[in-house]
């Protein structure tokens, strides 16, 4: 009580919410797998109010969740019950400070929710490459922290290679002015990296320097169509050889997926596929003038790799074609829970893994449907499997460590990693600590001592579930 009169003394009444009811949708997870509970759910509009609040919280021994657009798939964004925390929310910290057209940067506060920066440097003739289907909700602090993707990392690298400089809170409640916009700083460690994918264990990220780029003159999205999964790596082997950094985008989807569309969003129309085909989402970016590609996809067709290919003719079919590709994660929501895989391969053991791993999950479980889909151009997949009707959900989901195990034993014989662009929240903090190196599990513990030994800074995610300061 003492810690929410502190509270109560700085910020306005509609700032904080203690109210069980109302703190509900700020303590559970997208996914609905998490479901926490916190002392308070604190709305902070200013750097100097969050620097406030986490000074508080050192004050009264209270733990910090931080919080931007809740999207986490992993419950890196909800409290531990048995953890006394207070949540963060950073999406009144919204603003755009500056835009530096000259230098190609831009700086945005934490809770700038990415559709918005993206329509930031649209306006400006400029381009933040950075896309994803939760893009009208999540924001930039959440993405920096757990470094996201999405589908254009092909081209333009993850949230890691996009940001130039950080402003961040610490576990001290000092603040570091990391805000550089320099592409060249040679001056020893990197500190920004520390944060980027850290999940806001080591720190509150307020602000970010990122860099814009010059905005492409036209794009071409193409709809391709193939037999398996082997072809998908022929057909992006050739397109490389062809067309080079000209690919933005190289989505894979199975024609399970879409039969999860056609169910749950009949009002899409799904262009024509057979059952088994695999459906390749390609995506061209050309800041010059485009080139004549229907040659190059004719190959591929006369080679036997290509079924079919659609060219999207207008903006309204290039937006149809990705809002098919976005309402994926939506259509498996709304079929219920599944056993889901967020993981990364050498793109050449891909189709190997595949067959592999849906083999061995099917001797587990006879009939499992598997939702295979993401981006193949970098190597990452979304790999889940949904009951097969024969089960109650409760029998299903009890076999999710036995299958997650089948799954990221697969992933490390093919040298991948088990989490590409999700991060590990509560949801992987065992699986990450049998395939980390003992080596790599203790340089990170350490690097957590240094920053916050009193383990203040969102406890119970990516390292550890206790709320006792880290020991090496």
């Amino acid at each position: 009580m003492h810690f929410i009169k502190d509270i109560e003394s700085r910020l306005s009444s509609y700032q904080i919410i203690t109210n069980e009811e109302d703190k509900k949708s700020f303590e559970k997870d997208w996914r609905g797998r998490y479901q926490g509970s916190s002392l308070a759910v604190v709305f902070p509009k200013t750097v100097d109010e969050v620097i406030w609040i986490v000074q508080c919280c050192i004050k009264h021994h209270i733990k910090i969740v931080p919080q931007s657009g809740n999207t986490s798939l992993c419950g890196g964004s909800v409290p531990i019950t048995s953890i006394p925390s207070v949540v963060i929310n950073l999406s009144k910290l919204n603003q755009i400070r500056e835009i530096d057209l000259d230098n190609n940067t831009i700086i945005v506060e934490s809770g700038v929710i990415l559709e918005q920066l993206s329509k930031e440097a649209l306006n400006n003739n400029r381009l933040f490459p950075l896309s994803m289907a939760s893009e009208g909700s999540a924001q930039i602090g959440g993405i920096i922290s757990t470094n996201a993707g999405g589908t254009a990392v092909i081209r333009y690298g993850t949230m890691r290679g996009l940001v130039l400089g950080l402003e961040v809170i610490l576990p001290s409640g000092e603040l570091w002015h990391g805000l550089t916009g320099l592409r060249k700083d040679n001056t020893g460690y990197d500190l920004k990296q520390l944060f980027i994918g850290a999940e806001g264990t080591l720190g509150i990220i307020t602000a970010a320097t990122l860099k814009l780029l010059p905005l492409p003159k036209t794009k071409e999205i193409y709809w391709v169509t193939t037999n398996n999964i082997q072809n998908t790596v022929s057909i992006l082997t050739h397109l490389k050889k062809s067309v080079g950094d000209q690919i933005c985008a190289f989505e894979i989807i199975s024609s399970n997926c879409l039969q999860l569309i056609k169910k749950h969003f009949p009002q899409l129309v799904v262009p024509h596929y057979e059952e088994g085909n695999w459906i390749i989402l390609v995506e061209l970016d050309y800041f010059n003038e485009p080139q004549e590609n229907h040659s190059i996809f004719m190959d591929c067709i006369e080679k036997g790799i290509i079924n079919d290919v659609v060219l999207a003719v207008s903006e309204q079919q290039k937006k149809h074609f990705w809002s098919i590709r976005e309402h994926i994660p939506l259509a498996e929501k709304n079929e219920g829970f599944s056993i889901k895989h967020d993981i990364s391969l050498p793109i050449s053991s891909i189709p190997q893994f595949v067959i592999n791993a849906v083999n061995k999950v099917n001797q587990l479980i006879p009939g499992v449907g598997n939702i295979c889909f993401g981006h193949l151009g970098d190597g990452n997949l979304h790999f889940n499997f949904t009951n097969p009707g024969h089960m109650m959900n409760e029998e299903f989901l009890s076999l999710t460590s036995t299958v997650n195990e089948i799954v990221y034993d697969l992933v490390y014989q093919y040298h991948g990693s088990l989490s590409a662009e999700h991060g590990i929240g509560q949801l992987k903090i065992n699986s990450l600590k049998k395939y980390k190196s003992e080596l790599e599990m203790d340089l990170m513990l350490k690097i957590k001592q240094t920053i916050d030994p009193m383990n203040i800074m969102n406890p119970g995610k990516l390292l550890s579930i206790s709320d006792e300061p880290i020991k090496t």
